[in-house]
């Protein structure tokens, strides 16, 4: 009988997939987020508000990418994920 996932496995698995679509969500909700907790500080010129909420954007995506790659590098070396992406074929990859 086949075994059911968890809902975190198939979060996972789908987070795994989707590395750079996640990453871009991650930096949108950190965008939004770090804009509205900077206009909720009085005193702020509108333009530092931005420049704030894009510097907190950037180090999150940075901090995200670097988890990814850190995924990414764990499961080639343990062997859990194909080497090539699914729609690359190994057949295909052979120099001539």
């Amino acid at each position: 009988m086949a075994e059911s996932k968890t809902k975190l496995a198939e979060v996972r698995e789908w987070i795994v997939e989707h590395k750079l679509r996640t990453v871009g969500c991650l930096w949108l909700s950190g965008i939004s987020g770090s804009i509205a907790y900077n206009w909720s500080k009085p005193g702020m010129k509108t333009s530092v508000r931005i420049i704030h909420a894009r510097l907190h954007a950037q180090a999150l995506t940075l901090a995200a990418l670097a988890g990814a790659a850190a995924v990414e590098y764990y499961d080639h070396k343990t062997g859990t994920t194909d080497r090539y992406p699914k729609f690359l074929k190994p057949d295909n990859l052979t120099k001539d």
